[in-house]
């Protein structure tokens, strides 16, 4: 996102006017903001200079440090020290400077960037987490990219992006990562105040988003059932004994879930809740999964270059396999991919354009279903430039609304959350379609913020001038990485 907020209202503006006093709050917290950022720089470089100096107190010749206890002695020493200027404890204080000692010397780009207040502490955390797997010749790379990422966007939403940059780099591909990390799934219980217990599962992100979705679908059920239910009882009407509704349950979405999921973990099935006709347990969980198209395919028939294959390489310091992602941007591995791909009925398929990552086309288009879909893959998140929620949670707003002529089409749709649905119809906030999913917001004090929509799974090259008809015509099927089919 971009802001082209002027610093000072336009002559002859009344300086009691709200909307003065806003862009001058505005104005002058962008630069406290800027001030602080700059300051938290310079307190991480007096970190990494302090655990520099422990290193040099630790070393036992002068050049050579000593490694074990003595290091970590030396650390806790100059960590103690300062522990008590800056309030906190020893322990954090030693952590805190392992890691600016880190950002100083592996992530400089990052550390100039922070220092230039271009991006804030929790950017260059997440930069630091996910550059912590690649390997020293690659960093650089990373960096330089993972930086023009978080530049002027929220680190919620840079997230995924630096995520995927730090993928096609990494050493080992995800899927091989998933392998070892499904060996540590479990369940376990902790004990909690009031007689309550908490019951925690780690598993694979696709068995987890189904398991989640189904409760979800459960819960809605219960409560539709539940308003008519109680409408029908003010309205003077018999319950109906083996229907699902009850007017007197008023539980929430999230205590409906908690007792579904007991009810299915105890019982195999929601016993406690269901009817005779088996309306709860009929629901099927709804996982939506992007995949690009060599991935989809079998090692063995992913072509020489060895596409979409679990254990592939990187080609030119890129990844070639390209990891699925799940609605919302979170990747899963290419096995749990194939066995969701090869599970359904049917599937759509995704256009993209080879050069920019833009959504082209989705088969078999019809006007409800799969303009949905693409704008669910156009889009992958709320459009709203400081929002990050998924597309679960989107309505589908008229940029130009259908009262006023707008049309049901992608150049006049973009997915926004509730809240931003409601804060682009009832404040002065505005929103423009610049074209290819890019949109203008204006804000009321008439600032303007571009939201491009994030790039799809996809590896895309830096060509500035594409041509359109090419890429869409002749490139994108000699290409294995710019189709993504999800379903």
């Amino acid at each position: 996102m971009t802001n082209t907020a002027g610093t000072a209202p336009a002559p002859g503006v009344d300086p009691v006017d709200p909307v003065a006093v806003l862009a001058a709050l505005a104005s002058s917290l962008q630069a406290t903001e800027a001030s602080i950022i700059r300051l938290q720089a310079v307190r991480d470089a007096h970190l990494a200079v302090a655990q520099r100096l422990a290193d040099d107190l630790a070393t036992a010749s002068g050049s050579v440090p000593v490694r074990g206890e003595a290091a970590d002695l030396a650390a806790r020493s100059v960590a103690a020290e300062l522990a008590g200027v800056l309030r906190m404890s020893d322990r954090v204080v030693q952590g805190r400077m392992a890691r600016a000692a880190d950002l100083m010397t592996r992530y400089p780009a990052t550390m100039q960037a922070f220092t230039d207040a271009k991006i804030t502490p929790a950017h260059a955390r997440l930069i630091q987490d996910a550059g912590a797997r690649l390997d020293d010749d690659v960093r650089a790379e990373f960096e330089r990219l993972a930086v023009e990422a978080c530049v002027g966007e929220t680190p919620g939403r840079a997230k995924k992006v630096v995520d995927r940059i730090a993928e096609r780099l990494a050493p080992r591909s995800l899927t091989d990562r998933h392998r070892d990390a499904q060996k540590n799934r479990r369940v376990w219980r902790e004990d909690l105040e009031d007689g309550q217990k908490l019951l925690g599962m780690i598993h694979s992100a696709a068995v987890i988003d189904g398991i989640y979705d189904r409760l979800t679908q459960q819960g809605h059920m219960i409560k539709t059932a539940n308003a008519k239910a109680a409408k029908d009882a003010a309205a003077g009407s018999a319950p109906d004994p083996d229907g699902l509704g009850d007017p007197d349950d008023d539980r929430t979405l999230d205590q409906l879930r908690a007792d579904l999921c007991a009810d299915m973990l105890l019982t195999g099935h929601p016993s406690g809740h269901d009817t005779t006709a088996g309306l709860l347990s009929a629901i099927q969980a709804r996982v939506e999964v992007t995949v690009p198209v060599f991935t989809a395919m079998a090692a063995d028939t992913a072509g020489a270059g060895g596409y979409g294959g679990a254990g592939s390489g990187a080609a030119f310091g890129v990844r070639t396999e390209q990891p699925a992602e799940l609605a919302g941007g979170q990747p899963i591995d290419t096995d749990t991919a194939r066995i969701l791909a090869g599970g359904v009925v049917a599937w759509e398929r995704v256009l993209t354009h080879p050069v920019t990552g833009a959504i082209l086309a989705v088969d078999h288009y019809r006007p409800n279903a799969d303009l949905r879909r693409l704008l669910h893959a156009r889009d992958s998140r709320c459009r709203f430039h400081t929002c990050g929620l998924p597309p679960v949670t989107q309505d589908l707003d008229h940029t130009i609304d259908a009262a006023h002529g707008g049309a049901t089409e992608e150049g006049n749709l973009g997915g926004l959350c509730r809240r931003h649905h409601v804060l682009k119809h009832q404040t002065a906030w505005a929103v423009t379609q610049l074209g290819a999913g890019v949109l203008e917001w204006t804000s009321p004090t008439g600032a303007t913020y571009i939201d491009k929509p994030p790039p799809p799974v996809t590896f895309t090259t830096a060509d500035p001038e594409p041509d359109p008809d090419h890429a869409a015509a002749k490139a994108w099927p000699s290409r294995p990485d710019s189709g993504t089919p999800p379903f």
